[in-house]
């Protein structure tokens, strides 16, 4: 040491201090982001770690069924396979050089294997991408090559590939229910239908998970569900028996078919709740593979189209004049002998009538008579009636595409010879669904009921959700009225009547038939060639039980209602009475049963005895004594409501016996009463008796038999 020069070893310790310094203010340094890291700014590098090394998987819930009344599956989720690849796992560790003609061979093969082209495939695999769909929906076929092809126990095993479960919807149902069930996109929203309607309760309720992932971002393991059944969306069970839907559907078909229609639609309609039994439409398509029908195809007729009602229109003008009593039941007029010029415009009859009541008016189909009951009722009046209906504006069933139909143009009052041409259904225009409700505001006694399509929303734990109950709109008119026009339109059913077609064996019938010319779009005129026929209608009469609306859009073999809705409208009837226990009305037993006279005058017995002569009419008491049916054997008659009918008067109940239902009703209904029928056939009996006076708007039961 004592041999160093001195200006060297000042130099070594200068160096020794520089270096020490550095390496003092590099620890100070290394210190002070330490701390900043570990202390100061610790909380927000912990988070920034966590989320590099969590992965937040979101977890898309099962879509929730479409069941019927009775349970069975509309619209149901399985799982199908689908291939997606993961680019960047399929090159790791390969080098760059090589990578290419890896993702060529692999793109070839998986290529062949799915029946892609290949350069789609080439794409996917070159964009390093770590998640890419190959393809969706795999067949088994499909399944088993990539299955091959990926096998890690072959060394030229494909990297990357990965078979993922995704929920697919399926309906049993197919063709029967495309129109009212609908279907869901390739990301699962609800499209059309009930689909879209409850999609937010069919689709569930989306989560995520935390999973870890190594530096290469593959996921390790995630945490799980605890139940996965919680994220399920819900269960939608509606008012559709699905036995009947089928019925329904093939016996719209076959009649289309027949008659070489274009279009049609079919509903069924329980009218005391509004219940939707079955919705047909056709043409069809399979909602499995909505892919490959046309949009046009795509269209639920029963709800979206809009066709003018022609004849069915005059029930709802004949019930509002009943109600306000413009008309009465006994009242006649004059059809002009099947020809009437108003406004310019002559209104044809195809039956050349004199005077008609009302009863025969809805029989006979008079234009002319309805149009003149129409303008009784005036502009306002037939307007406020038909909007009390529900024409003019949708049902609210919630279906998407529901048309509200066309009463007028907004703000233009109707012309005279408009509201006349109103009355039996021209210019103006109305859905199945809407002819189906208002017919079961008459079918029901008067209340115009809101449609429903679903009973119940259950969870997918099966728990309710919410329950959907009958709703009345409103009262569109009174009681009595509504069972005047349905003993109306009994007779159209009837031998003689425009809808024979539609009678039922055992049980006794009411509608209407209508038959209506289309407007050619370019110019504005009726096509003499095209025409809407239909037919709606209810029974049991006595109770309805199914009100059911059938429209054919332009046949071509034939085109009155009475020829080609009505018989539809029939094997539809007889497959719901049948399917649902509705059985024909049975015999009673015979009894004698006195009624006491209101006012037995010598004048009333003479006029009761020429009426009946061969009933004993020496009752004690001034009583009507004659073979009836026991009153217990009756259901109780409704209430006689002599205040219903304005200007009320005392009349005689005449003898039905051995006339047919037509008659009866006839006879009654022109004297102001009330028929209610028990059976198909002709009169047994009658209750009261022939010759008992009775307040008009009052009750008479009537017993109908077959054979006598």
């Amino acid at each position: 040491m004592k041999n160093i020069d001195p200006r060297r070893a000042r130099w070594m310790k200068f160096r020794m201090g520089v270096l020490c310094g550095l390496l003092s203010t590099g620890l100070c340094s290394i210190v002070a982001s330490a701390y900043n890291i570990q202390v100061k700014h610790g909380a927000e590098w912990r988070m920034i770690a966590e989320r590099q090394r969590q992965k937040r998987l979101k977890v898309l819930p099962t879509r929730g069924s479409i069941l019927d009344r009775n349970g069975e599956a509309l619209a149901i989720t399985i799982d199908v396979p689908s291939i997606a690849i993961n680019a960047a796992e399929l090159v790791r560790n390969v080098p760059e050089k090589q990578q290419p003609a890896l993702q060529d061979a692999a793109a070839a093969k998986l290529a062949t294997a799915l029946n892609l082209p290949f350069p789609e495939v080439q794409a996917k695999l070159k964009s390093k991408r770590r998640f890419a769909w190959l393809k969706r929906r795999l067949s088994q076929d499909e399944i088993t090559a990539v299955r091959a092809m990926i096998d890690p126990r072959k060394p030229d095993a494909v990297k990357g590939v990965m078979i993922e479960g995704e929920g697919h919807r399926f309906y049993p149902g197919r063709e029967a229910l495309w129109g009212l069930v609908g279907y869901v996109s390739g990301d699962g929203s609800g499209i059309d239908g009930v689909e879209r309607a409850f999609d937010e309760d069919l689709r569930g309720r989306p989560d995520e998970i935390s999973a870890l992932r190594d530096r290469k971002g593959t996921v390790l393991f995630g945490d799980g569900l605890e139940d996965e059944r919680a994220l399920a969306g819900d269960d939608v069970h509606l008012t559709v028996d699905l036995g009947l839907q089928f019925q329904v559907q093939e016996d719209l078909e076959a009649g289309l078919r027949a008659f070489e229609a274009k279009s049609g639609s079919a509903i069924v309609i329980d009218p005391n709740t509004g219940e939707i039994l079955a919705m047909a439409s056709a043409p069809v398509y399979n909602p499995n593979d909505y892919g490959d029908a046309p949009i046009e195809a795509r269209r639920n007729h029963a709800i979206a189209d809009r066709v003018e009602p022609g004849s069915t229109m005059k029930i709802f003008t004949i019930a509002a004049a009943l109600a306000e009593g413009k008309i009465k039941p006994t009242e006649e007029i004059y059809c002009e002998n099947g020809s009437w010029t108003i406004g310019g415009v002559t209104i044809h009859d195809t039956h050349h009538e004199g005077m008609l009541a009302p009863a025969s008016i809805i029989s006979k189909s008079s234009n002319i008579c309805a149009a003149k009951i129409g303008l009784l009722l005036g502009e306002q009046g037939l307007y406020s009636a038909f909007k009390r209906f529900g024409f003019g504006e949708t049902t609210g069933l919630g279906l998407p595409g529901e048309a509200a139909g066309v009463l007028r143009a907004r703000g233009r009052p109707w012309y005279e010879v408009e509201v006349a041409s109103a009355s039996f259904g021209q210019g103006i225009s109305v859905t199945t669904l809407q002819l189906g409700m208002a017919m079961s505001a008459i079918a029901n006694g008067g209340k115009l009921m809101e449609p429903r399509l679903v009973r119940t929303v259950t969870g997918a734990t099966g728990q309710l959700v919410r329950e959907e109950l009958p709703t009345v709109r409103r009262e569109v008119v009174p009681a009595f009225a509504a069972r005047m026009v349905t003993e109306m339109m009994t007779g159209v059913v009837e031998e003689g009547g425009t809808g024979r077609e539609a009678h039922i064996p055992g049980y006794r019938v009411a509608g209407k038939t209508a038959t209506a010319q289309k407007a050619d779009p370019a110019t504005g005129k009726y096509d003499p060639d095209k025409f809407v026929a239909s037919f709606v209608g209810f029974v049991p009469a006595q109770k309805p039980r199914f009100v059911i609306a059938v429209v054919v859009d332009e046949p071509w073999i034939a085109h009155l209602g009475g020829q080609v809705a009505a018989p539809i409208f029939r094997r539809i009837a007889m497959r719901a009475l049948a399917r649902f226990g509705v059985a024909p009305s049975g015999e009673v037993a015979k009894t004698a049963v006195t009624f006491p006279l209101e006012d037995p005058t010598p004048l009333v017995y003479a006029e009761a005895k020429a009426m009946a002569p061969d009933v004993d009419l020496t009752g004690p008491g001034g009583s009507v004594v004659a073979p009836m049916t026991a009153p217990s054997a009756f259901a109780p008659l409704p209430a006689s409501s002599p205040s219903a009918l304005p200007g009320a008067q005392r009349v005689i109940v005449p003898d039905l016996g051995g006339m047919g239902a037509r008659d009866a009703a006839h006879a009654l209904v022109s004297i102001g009463l009330l028929p209610v029928f028990d059976g198909t056939g002709s009169v047994t009996r009658q209750e009261p008796a022939p010759g008992t006076l009775l307040l008009q708007g009052s009750a008479v039961r009537v017993r109908l038999s077959p054979g006598s």
